[in-house]
This record gives C-alpha cells, sequence and structure tokens, in this order.
C-alpha cells in the first residue's frame, strides 16, 4: 500500500521519542499508520547490552521476511555500530546516530534509484544536536521530552559513548516551546529524558541542567515536571534548592548506582564514590523526606567477589531506596571490561540478581506502607485492565488504584491511600 508506515522503537525512551517525531514527519507528507500492509517500516536500533544487538538483528530480519516488498530503514545505536551486518540483512536504507531527520527525503530517493543508501557517521565525537519536528511521546497524561543526546562518561562496560556520540544539548527555546504546546493540548505531566539527561549545558556556556528544571518549573500551570536519570555528582546545589521548594517538581529521583563497592565503582570508571552518594542522597533527603530514590545496580561486574556484592548490598540497605532496577553485568566487545580478569560465572550473577531483587521487594513495600492513610494527588492515566480501576501516579512515583468513572481519565485528583 503506498504512503503507508509502521514504527519499531527498541531500547529507551529516547529511541521512542524520535520515533514519534518522526512519524510526523511522514504524516506531514500524507502517509497513515498501517501496521498490515506498510510500505515504509523505520526500525530504530538498541546496543546499550548484547541482548539488544540480538533482539535488533531478529527485529530487522522478521520485519524483511514478513514484508518482502517494503522499504526498510534502521537507525540509532546498533545500526550506527553494526552497519555492515545490516547490509547482509537487506536493510534498504541504514542510519546511525545521525541523518533521521532526513528519513523522508532518503525514501522518496530510495523510490527512484532503488540502491541500498548508508550514511553513518565516522566521528560520533563531534556531532551537533539534531532537532526534529517538535513533537513528543505522550503515554496517557505524561509526555517525554527529550533534551539531550550522547554521553562524555566512558564507563569501563559501555559502548553507548562511542556509538551514541558526544553529550550535546537540544536548543532552550526549543524544548520550552514544545511543553507549552503539550500543555495547551492537555497534558499535565512531562519527564525530561537523554542518553544521559543531566549532561545537557555541558556544550552551552552560562546554562546548566539545574538552570533549565528551574525555567521549565517557572512556565505558568505547568503541573508537574520529573526527571528520568541523574548521577549523583550532576545534583548541585541549586537543583537540592528546587527539590525543596518547587511543587511541581516531583517527588522522585532515579539515581543510577550500580554498584556499592568502591573498588567495584574504580573499575567501573564512575566518576563517584560510596561515601559521596550517600552525602548526597542524605542532602536530599533533608530537602524532602518523602522523595522517592531509586536506583540501577550492575551484579557480577568483572573482579566482583562475595566481599564486594556483600558491600553493594549493605550499602543498598544502608541507602533504604525505594526501588532497585537489577542487571547481570553483560560483556560488550570493545569495552575496557570486556578483557577484564576475573570474570563472574552467569550463575553466581543469577543468585546475586535474585537476591536483589528480594531486597528491591522489601524496600517497595516499606516505601509504599508509608504513605497509607495520607491524602496525595493523583493524575488519573487510564483503566487498569487487571483490577478495573482507573490508575494514576503519585508525585513520587507511586502507582495508585482507584474507583472512578472514565470521566476522570486526564485529570488530578486528590485522593487518600
Amino acid at each position: 500500500m503506498d504512503k503507508t508506515f509502521k514504527f519499531i522503537a527498541l531500547g529507551c525512551k529516547v529511541n521512542t521519542y524520535e520515533n514519534s517525531a518522526t512519524e510526523e514527519i511522514f504524516r506531514i507528507h500524507g502517509y497513515t499508520l498501517n501496521e498490515k500492509d506498510p510500505e515504509v517500516i523505520v526500525i530504530n536500533t538498541c546496543s546499550v547490552t548484547s541482548t539488544a544487538d540480538q533482539k535488533s538483528r531478529q527485529i530487522i530480519r522478521r520485519e524483511r521476511r514478513n514484508f518482502p516488498n517494503a522499504i526498510i530503514v534502521t537507525m540509532g545505536c546498533y545500526s550506527q555500530h553494526a552497519s555492515e551486518i545490516i547490509k547482509g540483512f537487506n536493510a534498504d536504507i541504514i542510519l546511525g546516530v545521525k541523518y533521521r531527520n532526513k528519513i523522508f527525503d532518503l525514501v522518496e530517493e530510495f523510490k527512484k534509484n532503488h540502491a541500498q543508501i548508508v550514511l553513518i557517521s565516522d566521528d560520533t565525537r563531534h556531532l551537533e544536536y539534531e532537532s526534529f519536528i517538535s513533537f513528543a511521546v505522550p503515554e496517557s497524561t505524561r509526555a517525554y521530552i527529550k533534551i539531550e543526546d550522547g554521553c562524555n562518561n566512558f564507563c569501563t562496560y559501555c559502548l553507548i559513548p562511542y556509538i551514541r556520540g558526544n553529550a550535546r544539548s537540544r536548543p532552550k527555546d526549543e524544548i520550552i516551546n514544545e511543553i507549552k504546546h503539550l500543555m495547551s493540548l492537555g497534558y499535565k505531566e512531562f519527564v525530561l529524558t537523554g542518553i544521559h539527561t543531566a549532561h545537557y549545558g555541558v556544550d552551552i556556556k552560562g546554562l546548566t541542567f539545574s538552570d533549565l528544571v528551574e525555567e521549565i518549573l517557572d512556565i505558568p500551570n505547568l503541573y508537574r515536571l520529573r526527571i528520568s536519570s541523574i548521577e549523583e555528582s550532576e545534583i548541585d546545589d541549586k537543583l537540592i534548592e528546587l527539590i525543596r521548594t518547587r511543587k511541581n517538581l516531583a517527588s522522585h529521583l532515579h539515581m543510577p548506582l550500580q554498584s556499592g563497592c568502591k573498588d567495584t565503582l574504580k573499575r567501573m570508571g564512575r566518576k563517584y564514590n560510596v561515601d559521596d552518594f550517600l552525602t548526597k542522597v542524605s542532602r536530599i533527603r533533608e530537602a524532602n523526606p518523602d522523595i522517592a530514590i531509586t536506583t540501577d545496580v550492575i551484579v557480577g561486574f568483572p573482579g566482583e567477589s562475595e566481599e564486594h556484592f556483600n558491600e553493594t548490598y549493605e550499602f543498598i540497605k544502608k541507602v533504604n531506596f525505594a526501588e532497585l532496577h537489577v542487571f547481570p553485568f553483560s560483556a560488550r566487545e570493545g569495552t575496557k571490561a570486556y578483557t577484564m580478569k576475573d570474570q563472574v560465572d552467569p550463575k553466581v550473577k543469577t543468585e546475586r540478581v535474585n537476591k536483589l531483587l528480594k531486597l528491591s521487594k522489601e524496600l517497595e513495600k516499606n516505601y509504599r506502607d508509608r504513605f497509607i492513610g495520607k491524602e496525595m494527588e493523583i493524575i488519573i492515566e487510564e483503566r487498569n485492565k487487571l483490577t478495573g480501576l482507573l490508575s494514576g501516579y503519585t508525585s513520587n512515583y507511586l502507582k495508585v488504584n482507584v474507583d472512578l468513572p472514565d470521566s476522570y481519565i486526564g485529570q488530578v485528583v486528590k485522593i487518600k491511600i
């Protein structure tokens, strides 16, 4: 069918955002969604782990098999990292982490010439921010706002800085205008996201991530702003003061820890130590005692002994997180960690993952139970298919079910938990 498309996003919310932005380009040119018989299929790939690589390959091969006559476009991290492999899957247009806003023109070029197009950036460390048409990804009443691309951290286990490129910031006015436009459409919560979100401003003189957050919070009638993820070292005095004073800044921070062992953190190439992390958490909780602090943890990093793991376990209990996201270490060829000695046995990784997941359930329950009987505001998002009740989230990211009619969807409701 002519002028129809299908979009697939793998991996992070940044990819989802970019897909919706490029979808809008096709819609402007008269294309419509048709997943059963698409003329053009765009696959935004992921390469954060070897499992993500494998899934990207599977999806590309599946779509080519199911739609042999469609124009298949791949873009994103795995496409940048493994363009030579993707060529062999008969993808028609192969893009990396650049030129994505030219997809429509490239599709039109392919229609004329029927020759495979490959546009991969040879130097990803000197890229400029690639703006798309202003368009956010709605998730019920919530919209994700991409503010940044790339990463400068170079942790020893991660390829993303090499693949995605240098940290680069989106123009501030674009961000503000997008949020204002979406507010006019009725969206009530906005989530700032990026490859390394709080790197925002590193390439702009006189502008920091906290400055951007403050300016967004100053938008009249903005109900709620949420930060998707932020490193301990990026939480400055200004942001802590905003946490203390601004009610429209969500009472939730996701602070990746990765390990609670100082020796493991050093081997990971992380830019903080456990003492700094604990001190920062204490300052945040002084500013807002009820804030939810969640985290990511990697277990089974090369050289992680039982003693090192126990240090992490006890440190997590000491911090008293509201929830953990736990991942077994995945060796990525091309990283420093790939060739490190003392790789941990997969069975040991699984045991450690399960132990931390059990701890996470305990921490999550303890945090949730603190709010039973309290009055809190939630944004009603949808009807929960499992319970039949409406559901929504509090500022501190507690999911709440409530017995109300559908007319309340999209509304802010004060309830007793």
